[in-house]
């Protein structure tokens, strides 16, 4: 009776382990936007952008992503990128962590800054791969970029650089302050983003699935 009570609680605890990478993957993600916030170096590209959006149209900077992100979901539906409880976690719960850690974490401030800056860079990328290979659910950037390297054959690194380099002048040109900081993250979050994704096992145009347990069947058949 033993081996049975075990497979019926495998499943459960997988899924469990599941969850939890992603909610750590998605803490360490804010741990570094809050570190690249603090050293005062820049906004991201994105983050620019949101702003540029919101000096153009009136909409407040949360509105702003929240109607970027909407937007980039239904662009990916169409080139085969599907939402997943994750996408709904990632758009949460990353706001959520940064607001719990900006008043914890102190400005970076003198020597301090360019070191948190890039230490942020290379976390987002580790965070990037953590929360994508329980196979939950990519954020909708993370989609647009997995799902233009698969159709385009470009290298992850490639596209998402591309995609930040434009997002910066977009932002640039629409009034947003841009700082060496967002220089930097537009140019080396690609390379994070890559050496993340490879680190957990995931590679554009494959499914990130939870690891397989080859006792499965034995419990099942005991």
């Amino acid at each position: 009776m033993l081996p049975r009570a075990n497979g019926r609680r495998g499943p459960i605890v997988r899924e469990l382990r599941r969850w939890a990478q992603l909610v750590v993957g998605l803490f360490a993600f804010a741990l570094a936007t809050t570190l690249m916030i603090r050293s005062g170096l820049g906004l991201g590209p994105w983050n620019a952008f949101h702003v540029g959006l919101g000096r153009l149209t009136g909409m407040s900077v949360g509105v702003a992503s929240i109607a970027v992100g909407f937007a980039i979901l239904c662009g990916t539906w169409t080139i085969g990128v599907r939402p997943g409880p994750g996408t709904l976690a990632n758009m949460v719960l990353i706001g959520i962590f940064i607001d719990v850690l900006l008043p914890v974490i102190p400005p970076a401030t003198g020597w301090l800054a360019l070191p948190a800056h890039l230490f942020g860079i290379g976390l987002v990328g580790m965070a990037t791969g953590l929360y994508i290979a329980p196979g939950l659910g990519e954020g909708p950037r993370d989609g647009l970029m997995l799902g233009l390297a698969e159709r385009t054959g470009m290298t992850v690194r490639r596209v998402r650089t591309l995609l930040e380099v434009a997002v910066l002048v977009l932002g640039w040109a629409m009034g947003a302050t841009i700082g060496i900081g967002t220089i930097l993250f537009a140019l080396g979050v690609g390379p994070a983003a890559q050496w993340g994704l490879r680190l957990f096992g995931v590679e554009p145009g494959t499914e990130p699935a939870p690891d397989a347990h080859p006792d499965e069947e034995t419990d099942a058949a005991a």
